[in-house]
């Protein structure tokens, strides 16, 4: 690791290196530029394909191998339609709300909701799973679109805690109510595959408002969460 690296980033002109592994968490929303949405899917994939076929020149990979000829491609279409789905506000789940007709006033929780993210200082996988609550101000959500939130904002470069805060943010939003809850147990690769290299280690991050902010609320959602 090169500390005497003059190169800064924009975060208080702080080196990069002198960051090195750190997971800074700038502020709930991803960092992404006003223009981010000019070009179509299709030229950020043709685009992406070139740059990802340079580097791949660069480490010395023959792309007249067949199994390699084709990769710039698929990890541009990854990119866009799959991994960093997320990015694109277009693809934001549509969530229909209905009235609590069954008056069921205890905390819903759907928990060990798989997901799949990326690190955005490595691109490496995040690999965890989110378990949500939330207690009814009137109003209710199908079941499978607590499962679409999770994965609309697990799918783009992230840190955990910003994942987190957001989903907590999204959720208050959407049902109309602060009585919501957040937790997520993820493993990140950045550290199991590189760096320390620690295979057993886990990330657990959480986010409570409203009645959840007490801590009888919050040995119950344990509880189910547990059981």
């Amino acid at each position: 690791m090169n500390t005497n690296s003059t190169e800064t980033n924009s975060l208080n002109g702080f080196s990069h290196y002198a960051i090195g592994d750190d997971h800074l968490y700038t502020g709930l929303e991803t960092p992404i530029k006003k223009d981010a949405f000019l070009l179509s899917d299709e030229d950020k994939k043709k685009k992406i394909s070139i740059l990802f076929e340079e580097i791949m020149n660069v480490m010395g990979l023959d792309l007249e191998d067949d199994s390699l000829r084709g990769t710039p491609d698929r990890v541009a279409k990854m990119y866009i339609d799959e991994i960093f789905s997320g990015l694109n506000p277009k693809n934001k789940p549509e969530i229909a709300l209905f009235d609590n007709k069954y008056q069921y006033n205890q905390m819903l929780v759907e928990k060990n909701i798989t997901f799949y993210s990326n690190c955005e200082h490595h691109f490496v996988p995040i690999i965890g799973k989110a378990h949500v609550a939330y207690i009814s101000s009137g109003k209710v959500i199908g079941l499978s679109k607590l499962n679409r939130i999770v994965q609309y904002y697990a799918k783009r470069p992230q840190v955990q805690e910003r994942l987190t805060n957001q989903i907590g943010e999204e959720l208050k939003k959407i049902l109309g109510t602060d009585d919501v809850a957040v937790i997520i147990d993820a493993k990140h690769l950045c550290v199991s595959s590189r760096g320390i290299k620690d295979e057993s280690s886990a990330t657990v991050t959480a986010y409570y408002s409203g009645a959840f902010n007490s801590s009888a609320k919050i040995a119950e959602l344990n509880n189910y969460i547990k059981s």
